[in-house]
């Protein structure tokens, strides 16, 4: 094992991290730069901190080859001192495991370091150091994606181990006691922040935020901050400009026992990091101690909370997010309990963790011992968490056989959700006049030629990248992403699965754009996947499908429990994003027909994705129009519909053209909601009429009003319908969608390995 430094002579987190990973790995040898006043007899130190560099990397590949000469695997950890040791025939020659735990380069910049010329310098050691591994270990999907995109390496390399805690040292305790030995008001509400003092760890912005959220915390809360740094006189100085000297405590470095103390004694941790955090190994410590912490969207911090509930990130950066958040977590329930939060660390062993790592040098050593699974690229060419992207996200974690990498064309939320939930990603941007292109715009009278033409200039660029990679079959997930998906896969020679989740007709693209889809899934898919019959239907009308088409409905997750719904008057919804084809205005005018004189509410949940803020504000109009201003409700985007279903006592869908799918319809099912959904398209297969929902004619206003009216008097048939609807979802389940799906790669790659 190739370290740093040794801890605690060294107190950084990658210092920490190897000491503990070694300490159980009892076969591994290691090698760190001194002091390392308490080491065992198997750790070398090499020369010291403050030696000359050009001494310390020598002396280091000299002991690092003496330690090489019975180990099978090198295990690296820092790139400036690992590298001249890979470069060496003796240790170079055997299989070798590096850990990224944040970009050297970038993080010198953030800390300060404004030399250009060490920052290549930087850059080029780690990419030299990336190139020579077998496999690279990253504490968090969130730093493989930098690792990827960035420095450009395999993601079939990448592994990703998140780091442990020492649970026997780490564990609650009796927090008067603690509080009494580091002479804390022991009736104080106590926040702790654990972090070098450097720029990019947001320790201003905490400040910042405190100084605000002061007013509203209980009498005599105590920040106390722990850690040393180049901040540490800039920091006092805000603090006393401040006028915030008696409620904030800059306690220095601190020894182990008064670190266990100090955890044990905050109702709250925060982690204020502004950027480049690879896990938050200091998130494990004070859960470990029954203390949950406030973290933000930066690196792996999300996945470090993951398991206690999005509630506690906020935006990195924001001092009034933040001091929200912490006034919120002084008041009752504002935070996991101190049970539940030791629960949740105890799932980071560090017993677990080496045996992970073993398990990775064993990948190494022999990869062809590892059974590999099906290497699937994903293409997407918006990062909107819009039908299709929510679709993938549902499904990929349940596809046990493949080892997915998402490529999008931009970033955004859907980016982010696929991160979040340890799906291999990246951003690969594709130029917005491209990306952007509006299919009504796809005309024989004009074609949009630049947009074409960047579309080419993309299409060759993944090309090249995928020829790279070499996955064993491409998956496109959206209607443009097929479009030049399917031609990169073929010129990467790549066998390329289309799913179409869109209707491929006249009524919903332009005719040009239909003859073309239609012709490049006949020659360029090597096979094509529906999410309904109607699909199929309308993508090959005549029956002249080459390439294997198959049926794979959309993956449903339903919700463990939903709250059940509060008293109130009648209240009917519709959830999609707002277009014209899907019907929103047509929704209303059916409401304001059949609930004419009653309270009855009407909820929309949804927002214009792609442009359509025109007729969003439309909608609003018309709402007034119709009388309806007080009794209809826009609540906007929701990434979580779970609890805007909960309100409902109906569903609508009201698509002005035959839907392809219809995700909506089986998440009002799934919530036990009755559904009422037009006789055409997706809709039609999953609903039987009076069975388990309501259909009705395809845009016909009147005859929903109708439906609504009679639906709305029978308390009974809602029942009825909303358990059938929820009993029906079993070919939906993720499981079972997944086996279908991983059938069809396999059929793919074995007759194209044929």
């Amino acid at each position: 094992m190739l370290g740093k430094g040794w801890f605690p002579d060294d107190v950084g987190g990658l210092d920490r991290y190897f000491r503990e990973l070694l300490e159980h790995e009892p076969e591994a040898t290691a090698v760190v730069v001194g002091p390392a006043t308490d080491r065992p007899d198997r750790v070398l130190a090499a020369s010291r901190h403050d030696a000359p560099l050009l001494r310390r990397i020598v002396a280091f590949t000299v002991l690092a080859r003496r330690a090489a000469l019975n180990a099978s695997v090198v295990d690296a950890h820092f790139p400036l001192y690992a590298l001249l040791p890979l470069l060496s025939r003796r240790i170079g020659a055997l299989p070798t495991v590096v850990h990224f735990q944040g970009p050297w380069a970038e993080e010198n910049v953030a800390q300060g370091d404004d030399s250009r010329l060490r920052r290549v310098l930087r850059r080029a050691l780690e990419r030299a150091v990336h190139r020579r591994a077998t496999r690279i270990v990253v504490l968090s999907s969130a730093f493989r994606r930098l690792l990827v995109e960035r420095y450009r390496v395999s993601p079939w390399r990448v592994r990703v181990e998140p780091p442990g805690v020492d649970l026997e040292r780490f564990h609650p305790g009796d927090q008067q006691s603690a509080r009494r030995r580091l002479g804390i008001d022991e009736h104080a509400f106590v926040t702790v922040c654990v972090r070098r003092l450097v720029p990019r760890m947001g320790l201003d912005v905490l400040v910042d935020a405190w100084g605000q959220a002061l007013a509203e915390l209980p009498p005599g809360a105590q920040l106390l901050v722990a850690g040393e740094g180049p901040l540490r006189g800039r920091l006092e100085e805000q603090v006393a400009a401040a006028g915030l000297d008696p409620s904030i405590q800059l306690l220095g470095r601190i020894e182990d026992d008064m670190l266990v103390d100090l955890y044990r004694s905050a109702d709250l941790g925060v982690v204020p990091t502004r950027s480049f955090e690879g896990f938050g190994l200091v998130v494990l410590e004070a859960a470990a101690c029954g203390t949950p912490t406030i973290v933000t969207r930066a690196g792996g911090l999300p996945e470090a909370v993951a398991g206690l509930g999005a509630s506690l990130t906020v935006a990195p950066g924001d001092a009034c997010e933040l001091a929200v958040r912490i006034v919120q977590a002084a008041r009752p329930g504002g935070l996991p309990g101190r049970v539940q939060t030791r629960l949740f660390a105890e799932g980071y062993s560090w017993e677990r963790v080496a045996s992970r790592n073993r398990a990775v040098h064993r990948e190494a050593i022999s990869p062809a011992t590892v059974d590999r699974r099906m290497r699937v690229v994903y293409l997407d060419h918006v990062a909107q968490l819009s039908g299709a992207e929510i679709a993938l996200l549902r499904l990929v974690p349940h596809l046990g056989d493949v080892e997915p990498h998402v490529i999008l064309a931009e970033d955004g939320h859907f980016a982010d959700a696929l991160v979040a939930a340890g799906i291999s990603t990246e951003v690969l941007p594709m130029l917005e006049r491209a990306r952007a292109l509006r299919k009504d715009r796809v005309t024989v009278q004009k074609l949009p030629v630049m947009a074409i033409v960047t579309t080419l200039v993309y299409t060759v660029r993944l090309a090249l990248y995928l020829r790279r990679l070499q996955p064993d079959l491409v998956h496109t997930n959206s209607l443009k992403a097929g479009v030049y998906g399917s031609l990169a896969a073929r010129l990467a020679r790549i066998p390329v699965v289309w799913h179409v989740r869109e209707r491929i007709a006249d009524d919903y693209l332009p005719s040009p754009a239909v003859v073309m889809v239609r012709l490049m899934t006949r020659r360029l898919a090597t096979a094509v996947i529906t999410n309904s019959r109607a699909n199929l239907e309308a993508l090959d009308p005549h029956g002249r499908q080459q390439a294997v088409a198959s049926i794979v409905p959309e993956a449903l997750i339903p919700p463990a429990t939903l709250a059940p719904r509060e008293p109130g008057p009648l209240t009917v919804g519709m959830i999609g994003r707002f277009a014209p084809v899907k019907g929103q205005d047509l929704f209303l005018r059916a409401f304001a027909k059949a609930f004419e004189g009653t309270d009855a509410r009407c909820v929309l949940v949804g927002a214009a994705l792609f442009g359509e803020d025109e007729f969003e504000a439309r909608l609003h109009t018309l709402a007034g129009e119709l009388g309806l201003a007080d009794r209809v409700e826009f609540r906007g985007f929701r990434a979580d519909i779970w609890p805007e279903l909960a309100r409902l006592d109906m569903l609508v869908h009201a698509t002005l053209i035959p839907e392809p799918f219809g995700q909506v319809v089986l998440e009002g099912m799934a919530a036990r909601v009755p559904v009422l959904a037009t006789d055409a398209g997706g809709p039609a297969e999953i609903i039987t009429h009076d069975v388990n929902g309501i259909l009705y004619p395809l845009g016909d206003e009147g005859e929903l009003a109708e439906a609504l009216r009679a639906l709305s008097e029978d308390p009974a048939r809602r029942a009825r319908l909303a358990d059938a609807g929820s009993a029906s979802l079993a070919a939906y389940h993720p499981d079972r969608v997944a086996m279908q799906l991983e059938q069809v790669y396999r059929n793919v790659i074995r007759r194209e390995g044929a």
